[in-house]
């Protein structure tokens, strides 16, 4: 899987992807992250990449221009994922659809955002992460990446989750995880995880989720 990221911040990315699973996966070559400076294809020797509003208001516009060419410079066909608040709200199912994908553009926005000729004109669909503000798309393309990196084949060891383990087959939140020791600070782990009977122990853990999802997530339910 290739990444390439249209960035005004590469060093971000690039920092990031070389700890944990994503290093490891992109020492393996299971991954490429390519980060392309838009800044390189500024309009002037001042490395202007923004400009203020038609019709005024607040902030600073990402141009087209310099967005445009850093994308053409890729001469790739893959999809250019807009990293925007007003984008699809981004799941595990999408992380899936993804993690299908050969190559993923990730197009990280500043300021008020970017001239939405760029939008029109390239973008494939748009993502958000979350019904927040950031100062930049980084730390969103960061989360993508993270997110299907690990759904991707021989990414994770033997002793590793497979990717889904915050929720169950269902859609549901995972039911509470309990390791040594048996008490701690005066809480006891549940006994019939002590039991071993592995039958009566996925039944608990069908129940919890539900429980667990009602009360956290019931929108999921």
């Amino acid at each position: 899987m290739i990444f390439h990221i249209l960035t005004l911040f590469p060093q971000m990315i690039e920092d990031a992807i070389s700890h944990s699973i994503l290093g490891r996966a992109h020492k393996a070559g299971l991954i490429k992250v390519n980060c392309v400076n838009i800044r390189d294809y500024a309009i002037n020797k001042h490395g202007q990449v923004d400009d203020a509003p038609y019709g005024g208001g607040a902030g600073m516009v990402m141009m087209a221009g310099p967005i445009y060419d850093a994308y053409i410079s890729l001469a790739s066909d893959g999809k250019l994922i807009y990293l925007s608040p007003q984008g699809q709200l981004f799941n595990q199912k999408k992380a899936k659809e993804l993690s299908n994908e050969n190559e993923l553009i990730l197009l990280c926005g500043h300021y008020e955002g970017v001239d939405e000729r760029i939008i029109e004109e390239i973008v494939t669909e748009e993502i958000s992460v979350g019904d927040y503000v950031l100062t930049g798309g980084e730390p969103a393309a960061l989360i993508i990446i993270d997110a299907v990196t690990r759904l991707l084949p021989g990414v994770l060891g033997k002793d590793e989750s497979s990717g889904d383990e915050s929720f169950t087959r269902e859609g549901l939140l995972e039911y509470p995880h309990y390791t040594r020791p048996p008490v701690f600070m005066g809480r006891e782990v549940p006994d019939i995880l002590l039991s071993g009977h592995h039958a009566k122990i996925n039944e608990w853990r069908d129940k919890q989720s539900i429980i667990r999802t009602k009360a956290k997530r019931s929108d999921l339910i």
